[in-house]
């Protein structure tokens, strides 16, 4: 049987998110959510912004102090900023990475402090298909998306005799508000290179979620698990 544990699911107001933190409420842990937004409904929801370290801290703390510590972090919020690579501005470059990348970076450091205590954690980074595959016009955030997996498996190989997994989730093509404004055919180029020929769901994603997040899966770390119905093979 799943032991019941604190779970702390960043930008898990909505979209893939939301599916996430409802996923691991299903499976019967404490779960809260980090938004900047509406709070969703039936969850513990926390104001954060996890550019702001103060922030992040007075999160963890809140949570910490209504559901207990932290014993499994998905760091999942995320922003596009879109556009030509040679025309970039380099704020809109630093911004994805310092939300996308180092935020997740905040989350993860802040969450270790009490995994280490307990000598047991689970911690998934939301990365991308792009990490590994690129896409033109998003440099940013594939380059914030492949620092997680090189994060994720230096914490995997530093964290792991302390009970702690910690492993990336790449979904490819997930039905989202942030995918819902892509061009279809962009969405048809995309749907012809993938081997199941569907849009994913977030409940695609919240499944592996909840699978690298379970007590039998504690021999899994430093993994990249894609969710792209085949989209990435071979990468």
């Amino acid at each position: 049987m799943t032991r019941k544990r604190t779970a702390l699911v960043t930008g898990g107001s909505r979209g893939i998110g939301l599916a996430i933190a409802r996923e691991l409420a299903a499976a019967g842990h404490r779960v809260a959510v980090t938004c900047r937004g509406a709070a969703p409904e039936g969850l513990y929801a926390v104001r954060c912004d996890v550019t702001d370290t103060a922030e992040v801290d007075a999160a963890f703390s809140a949570v910490e102090r209504d559901l207990g510590p932290v014993e499994i972090l998905v760091a999942n919020a995320g922003i596009t900023a879109d556009g030509p690579y040679a025309v970039m501005k380099e704020e809109r470059f630093t911004t994805v990475i310092d939300t996308n990348l180092t935020g997740a970076h905040r989350c993860a450091r802040r969450a270790v402090r009490g995994m280490v205590r307990g000598r047991w954690g689970r911690i998934v980074f939301i990365g991308s298909e792009v990490a590994l595959s690129g896409n033109a016009g998003q440099a940013n955030y594939a380059a914030a998306k492949a620092g997680l997996i090189g994060l994720s498996r230096s914490l995997a190989r530093e964290l792991g005799r302390r009970g702690i997994t910690v492993n990336t989730v790449t979904p490819g093509l997930i039905r989202t508000d942030m995918t819902a404004g892509l061009p279809a055919c962009h969405v048809e180029e995309l749907l012809a290179r993938v081997p199941v020929p569907r849009v994913g769901r977030p409940e695609d994603v919240a499944a592996a979620v909840r699978w690298l997040t379970d007590e039998s899966t504690g021999y899994v770390t430093g993994a990249v698990v894609p969710v792209d119905g085949g989209l990435g093979m071979g990468h």
